[in-house]
């Protein structure tokens, strides 16, 4: 993986920009922004996708595959800047090709920086939540009357995209606290979910983890929003000096408060604001998601909405891609998808799946991601998925951003199972895709769970379901 490069000096001007990864889902939404900005895009991807061709239909120049000749460097043509993400291996030959020729390499962030130049930003961070939360603030504003730009990690339910150029002052975004790169924008609002220690590779230790999320909410220029209830969220709260924090949560005391969850298809809960009780709809399931919704109340409120209002505008909210998203059914048993990839992620997805599943069972496959995140939370992992899941199907570790440390795999989370009843390592996805078929009976769900690729199985998964009827 590469540092970003935070100092790197943005160009005044952009009129043509190169994206290295633009089919990821927070590229392609930066990507759209700036073709709504009449800039020239181009840029590659490792494989073709849906979403390349949408940026194509649009007029970006998209190369399948990485290859310094990609890169415009000479002439008209020549890109006055080069985005990349922290993801990125240090040889790709674009970003070689771009220092070479003395083009500015930006980080995704400085990217979105440009976007949100002059505008009012709300932005939303977190180990968890994120994107949902994001896509409820989008959701919420535009019941409000409010169009606001925004780039989230996922496409959000009823709107088919990520990213919106819109035609108010605010700016809603999905901030990235896992290289520090939250801390690049003009905040107005600094909506915080929850802290949970993560991302030590960058960060070195817990201490310095919490410092930058306690900057980042002190560089806000008009308010923070915070759980009260999460351990980590009040463990930075004591080090937030800013003069308005609104917080929300079960815990007396938050300024939004939850008073009751109801759980099933939709999370739904009671909250008091202001002395006053207003009913609350997640619109997707899971107590974390009602918890998120409440961060979504408590932002729009401190944005200056009216609390009932906001609330009602929060109910068209029908959630975002990659999490907990039905991808089909066979038999009577649905596929699911989730891009949970940390232990306490995959416990909210897999509690929110127990809720609305009534006597079925849950088949998991786990895709780890990272090898150092596997190293040091397989105990974790397992544990979850052994407590949740009635049966577990772990694949190999999708490396993303990391090279390989020598005996982490899969099979380090499958060995930690009390039981080894409950779990399977198979790396072999057509094997992984036809075990949980095996398992799984009518009423039951599968579901696929990694921010890696793991969903590229769930075809393979449909499949298998059809051929185990059959036989």
């Amino acid at each position: 993986m590469i540092e970003p490069d935070l100092t790197q000096p943005i160009p005044e001007t952009i009129e043509r920009i190169h994206f290295i990864g633009i089919g990821g889902s927070g590229m392609s939404g930066i990507a759209h922004m700036m073709l709504d900005e009449g800039i020239a895009v181009s840029g590659s991807d490792r494989s073709g996708s849906a979403t390349v061709d949408r940026l194509r239909e649009r007029g970006a120049v998209v190369a399948i595959g990485h290859d310094a000749a990609n890169l415009p460097v000479e002439g008209e043509r020549r890109a006055d800047a080069v985005v990349v993400t922290s993801a990125l291996w240090p040889d790709n030959p674009e970003l070689l090709a771009a220092r070479e020729h003395g083009i500015p390499v930006l980080h995704r962030s400085q990217a979105l920086h440009v976007l949100a130049r002059g505008k009012r930003v709300v932005a939303v961070a977190g180990a968890h939540g994120k994107t949902t939360t994001t896509g409820m603030l989008v959701v919420g504003l535009q019941g409000l009357g409010i169009d606001a730009g925004f780039v989230n990690g996922g496409v959000i339910g009823g709107l088919g995209a990520s990213s919106g150029h819109g035609s108010s002052d605010v700016f809603l975004l999905e901030a990235d606290e896992s290289d520090g790169s939250f801390l690049l924008y003009n905040v107005a609002v600094a909506l915080i979910t929850n802290v949970d220690t993560d991302h030590l590779d960058h960060y070195g230790s817990p201490e310095a983890f919490d410092a930058a999320f306690a900057e980042f909410a002190n560089r806000a220029s008009e308010a923070v929003v915070i759980s009260i209830d999460d351990p980590g969220a009040r463990r930075v709260r004591e080090s937030i000096a800013h003069e308005r924090v609104i917080t929300f949560g079960e815990a007396d005391g938050a300024d939004v408060r939850i008073l009751d969850i109801r759980l099933g298809e939709q999370a739904t809960c009671t909250v008091e604001v202001a002395r006053e009780r207003l009913e609350l709809s997640a619109g997707v399931p899971g107590r974390h998601n009602a918890v998120n919704a409440a961060g979504a109340l408590a932002t729009l409120v401190a944005l200056g909405a009216e609390p009932a209002r906001a609330a009602r505008a929060l109910a068209a909210f029908t959630g975002t891609g990659r999490r907990f998203e039905l991808h089909g059914e066979r038999r009577g048993v649905r596929v699911f998808d989730d891009y949970a990839h940390h232990p306490a992620e995959v416990d909210a997805a897999l509690t929110a799946a127990r809720s609305v599943i009534g006597d079925g069972r849950i088949i998991a496959i786990h895709q780890p991601h990272l090898y150092s995140r596997t190293r040091d939370m397989a105990g974790e992992f397992a544990a979850v998925y052994e407590r949740v899941a009635d049966h577990t199907v772990v694949l190999d570790v999708y490396g993303a951003r990391e090279d390989p440390i020598p005996g982490v795999t899969g099979a380090l989370v499958a060995d930690r199972f009390a039981d080894p009843a409950d779990v399977d390592f198979l790396p072999d996805w057509e094997q992984a895709a036809r075990r949980a078929a095996e398992l799984a009976r009518e009423g039951d769900i599968i579901v696929t769970l990694s921010c890696g690729d793991v969903y590229r199985i769930i075809p393979q998964v449909l499949s298998a379901l059809e051929e185990v009827d059959e036989a």
